[in-house]
């Protein structure tokens, strides 16, 4: 069966399942919990002859030979049992469930699985099966797994510039499915590169660190790892589940690629003796951040440059707060500043993430040893936001859009570039003395505000009119957070007079930047 038949057959029972409630994410799990098996069973079996150290009674055999609920009931124990033990095992089965509740259509997905050799197909056709499904999940707006899918073309983009090299470190603090190690992966192991053993086996087992949260995310991630061939079968996971900004990293990195979470606060729900619910602002007490706030982006900025060895090298995603926003935002800007030589930022554009309401930008930095001096001598930005109009379905983000960029930054020597349309440098003494040290610079005319006729076609008008309006609830929603609760409890119980719009104002598109 050839790779793209086999996704479609995959993609095909998804739909069966859907008819029952088992959306995407869920189907990936049961998915991820299967192949992991039967991957295990045929690793065991002749060339390969593996300790896989799944134990006894608990393997893919022990599934296959039942139908109906005996079944079931197999499944739910090895479930259990399997997330009990150490290892990859325990990370992709900690806290496994079974969702699929028709014994009928698990048999059919275990047949389903069965009837294939998996093995035998290349890292790229299993690869791509399970990168398709996540991207379909992502999809899902109802599944809320977009935050944690980043757009393969920019990914491409971003190690295209940043060029990792062989035996070096690459992290991702908020790794999510993994879409940043496969990018770099891919990079790494091109034909051209011709890797030596050595160098394919640090690649496999040494090469990536990461963090994530959310079992479910972590285990897809982990899953999708194994699927390229990266990590082994019966060593210890490389994606911790834990919380990256609790504590600083003992081993430095190499390279940092991240687009850590959208949001601006850092938040935990907090119940009362009387069962009532609060949120409360996590703020992160480390001795080698800058500054202390609750704010997840900026803390997340400071952990990366804390990750960095002396002459690391990072590309993160970052929202347009991260560039103006005052008091900590200010403080921490000037310091990454001094302290890192910030030389490339691109302007991204609206419509090209799953999780809406946030305008981001790639930030580059280099990390710097300490000795006084500022290493940021000037900053190339690169303005794709501009008369640039992208939907996720109807225009999506293609890695051609992003290739006037690349050769831009000019990778191969980026000391040596030219200034275009789009990309512009700003030295570090003029930036510096912006109001609040801000680098959110636009310099391009909007044709669309002097031209009707030029307006976009009507579903990316739409889905920028969404973007304002979920970046406005997000304002809110931060708003609200931060309000003291005897203040929410007062104003419920007020008579609040709302002004009345005036029947005669005009209502225009808002102006960008």
């Amino acid at each position: 069966m050839n790779t793209s038949t086999l996704i479609q057959k995959v993609w095909n029972f998804c739909h069966t399942l859907r008819d029952d409630g088992v959306g995407y994410g869920d189907y990936l799990e049961q998915l991820t919990y299967l192949l992991f098996l039967k991957l295990a069973d045929e690793y065991a079996q002749e060339p390969y002859n593996r300790d896989t150290h799944i134990p006894k009674g608990y393997g893919w055999t022990n599934l296959v030979s039942k139908v109906g609920e005996p079944l079931e009931a197999q499944y739910l124990a090895s479930l259990h049992k399997l997330g009990e033990e150490p290892g990859m095992l325990g990370a992709i089965f900690f806290k496994a469930q079974n969702k699929i509740q028709d014994p009928a259509k698990l048999s059919r997905l275990v047949q389903l699985i069965n009837a294939e050799n998996w093995i035998s197909l290349d890292a790229d056709t299993k690869g791509d099966l399970y990168e398709g499904l996540l991207q379909k999940n992502a999809e899902d707006t109802k599944s809320g797994a977009g935050q944690y899918f980043t757009p393969r073309p920019l990914i491409e983009a971003m190690v295209a510039c940043l060029r990792p090299e062989p035996m070096k470190t690459i992290a991702d603090p908020a790794c999510g499915t993994g879409g940043f190690f496969l990018g770099a992966y891919n990079w790494l192991n091109r034909s051209d590169a011709k890797l030596n053993k050595r160098q394919k086996e640090f690649l496999r087992d040494k090469t990536f660190i990461g963090n994530e949260i959310v079992p479910s995310t972590r285990r897809m991630c982990l899953m999708n790892l194994f699927l390229h061939n990266i990590g082994e079968l019966d060593g210890e996971p490389s994606i911790e589940r834990s919380d990256a900004l609790i504590g600083e990293r003992s081993n430095k990195v190499d390279y940092v690629l991240a687009n850590p979470p959208f949001g601006k606060k850092s938040s935990m729900t907090i119940t009362n003796e009387d069962g009532e619910e609060d949120r409360e602002a996590l703020v992160y007490e480390r001795q080698d951040f800058w500054e202390t706030t609750s704010n997840k982006q900026l803390n997340f900025l400071q952990h990366i440059v804390s990750m960095l060895k002396a002459d690391g090298k990072a590309a993160v995603v970052l929202p347009d707060n991260v560039l103006f926003e005052g008091g900590a935002g200010e403080r921490i800007r000037r310091k990454l500043l001094e302290n890192c030589d910030v030389h490339t930022i691109l302007r991204l554009p609206t419509g090209i993430f799953y999780a809406q309401g946030v305008k981001a930008n790639v930030v580059f930095f280099d990390n710097a040893p300490k000795d006084g001096r500022v290493k940021t001598k000037g900053i190339w930005f690169y303005d794709l936001r501009t008369n640039k109009h992208f939907t996720l379905k109807t225009r999506a983000l293609k890695l051609d859009d992003l290739q006037d960029f690349i050769a831009c930054y000019n990778p191969e020597n980026r000391h040596r570039r030219q200034e275009t349309e789009r990309f512009k440098y700003y030295r570090y003494e003029d930036l510096i003395n912006r109001d609040k040290a801000s680098l959110d610079i636009f310099w391009l005319k909007d044709e669309s505000l002097d031209n009707l006729d030029d307006l976009p076609p009507p579903d990316v008008l739409q889905q920028e009119i969404i973007e304002h309006l979920e970046a406005a609830l997000l304002s809110f929603r931060e708003i609200s957070l931060n309000l003291p609760k005897s203040l929410l409890d007062e104003s419920a119980h007020a008579d609040i007079e709302m002004p009345h719009a005036n029947k005669h104002q005009k209502l225009s598109r808002p102006r960008k930047k």
